[in-house]
């Protein structure tokens, strides 16, 4: 019995990480100078928003040519296909975000980005941190709290 409940709780626990692996979020960023957000998958629909080059958005669900995406405010909308790159960038989110040599906060700080400036996402560092690129070549870490899009 007691190998019959430990085997049922093996797989238990093996389903429950596969589900959580298979909701990763992933993100998309707008490649064209702007994007079109508009509220069904069509150019014919509603019109809602115009976004800026390398603004992130959560790729919800992809179709042929139209991706449904959502922002920062938790809103879907959908974009053309063509308009997007699998390139990522994280906004800042706050007045101004510091960018650090290392990923923990007595680290040096390299400079400084203003809320809404784009940074490229290199990849996670962990523990809440996100290495990023400046469009000047600058690379350094961020909070992953204080961006959106990481």
């Amino acid at each position: 019995m007691k190998s019959f409940c430990s085997s049922r709780l093996a797989v238990f626990f093996a389903l429950l990480l596969g589900a959580g692996a298979a909701h990763a979020v992933e993100y998309v960023s707008v490649s064209d100078s702007s994007a079109i957000l508009y509220d069904a998958p069509s150019t014919h629909a509603k019109k809602m928003f115009v976004v800026n080059r390398y603004m992130p958005l959560e790729q919800v669900v992809t179709l042929e040519s139209w991706v449904k995406v959502r922002d920062r405010s938790g809103r879907s909308y959908w974009v053309e296909k063509s308009a997007l790159s699998s390139k990522r960038y994280v906004f800042a989110l706050l007045p101004m975000v510091d960018v650090r040599a290392a990923p923990h906060r007595g680290a040096a700080r390299l400079f400084q980005v203003r809320q809404q400036v784009a940074l490229e996402y290199i990849n996670s560092a962990g523990n809440g941190w996100i290495r990023v690129r400046h469009q000047d070549g600058n690379i350094g870490y961020v909070r992953s709290s204080e961006v959106w899009g990481g």
